[in-house]
């Protein structure tokens, strides 16, 4: 995966933690991310400064800020710890402007990262995954314009709305089809310097390639859709926004893999299970 003068930024968890909770947040700017020089990462302070919940663990031997750690020495988190999860309902695609903007949240619990199983419980009903262009709010916002609302991102990552759709014709509010545990994986990692507006959106479902689309597809842009959330709320640093999935989905079952791919950005790939 190639990116021109973009940033990535992960959170992280070392492979042998001081503590469930340790977390620290690494960046990487090389162009190549499957290249050695993308494997290798620097250790930042936290980049949401006024976020409590996404400030980075107490640095100790090897996980000082400005050192350098391996890919393989850590395991990739949720980038962030947001307050608020977010997304866009009705904007699969250009139809979707012929309606008012509209969005749903999920619950921050639902949050998972790469790696974590998305867990399917008893009469959850039918499922499917959604890969999604996910902004990640860098700094406190609310009344942004369309010539503001870019100041207020960090940058973007890769989130998968995982969806009930049995539970979501019986629930008006989507709450309980959107908002189970489990049922937002995010990352790997936030690229910034992300130019947002044509990127292909995809899943492979078991290994198979789903029809593609582009974030082009979107009825409503990022500028638009942090206009519209921020006409009526707050966003806080390390917020996640799902803008909306134009591409082709299949059903979830226990078994299964999912890999949610945005170009420029990379892939997130989760394993399905059966929990009762």
């Amino acid at each position: 995966m190639n990116a021109t003068s973009t940033r990535r930024i992960a959170r992280v968890r070392p492979h042998a933690p001081m503590s469930e909770a340790e977390h620290f947040f690494v960046a990487n700017n090389a162009a190549d991310f499957d290249g050695e020089a993308g494997r290798v990462w620097t250790v930042i302070t936290s980049p949401f400064p006024d976020s409590p919940a996404n400030a980075g663990s107490v640095p100790r031997e090897g996980w000082e800020n400005g050192a350098t750690v391996a890919e393989g020495s850590f395991t990739f988190l949720a980038p962030s710890t947001p307050a608020n999860v977010l997304g866009m309902a009705h904007n699969t695609g250009r139809a979707g402007r012929e309606l008012p903007p509209q969005a749903f949240h999920k619950a921050a619990t639902s949050v998972v990262g790469p790696g974590d199983a998305i867990e399917l419980r008893p009469g959850v009903g039918h499922v499917d995954p959604e890969a999604e262009l996910t902004i990640v709010v860098g700094r406190k916002a609310r009344g942004l314009t369309l010539d503001t609302a870019l100041t207020a991102v960090l940058g973007f990552t890769i989130g998968n709305d995982v969806s009930a759709r049995d539970l979501q014709k019986a629930d008006e509010l989507w709450i309980s089809a959107k908002s189970q545990d489990t049922f937002t994986p995010a990352g790997p990692w936030i690229v910034t310097g992300l130019d947002a507006s044509d990127l292909a959106i995809r899943i492979t479902h078991n290994g198979t390639e789903l029809r593609p689309a582009s974030s082009a597809d979107l009825g409503w842009g990022v500028e638009e859709i942090l206009v519209y959330v921020t006409s009526f709320m707050t966003l806080h640093p390390g917020d996640l926004v799902l803008t909306g999935f134009p591409a082709e989905c299949a059903r979830l079952v226990p078994g299964d893999t999912v890999t949610c791919r945005v170009e420029g950005i990379g892939e997130l790939t989760n394993p399905v299970v059966a929990v009762a």
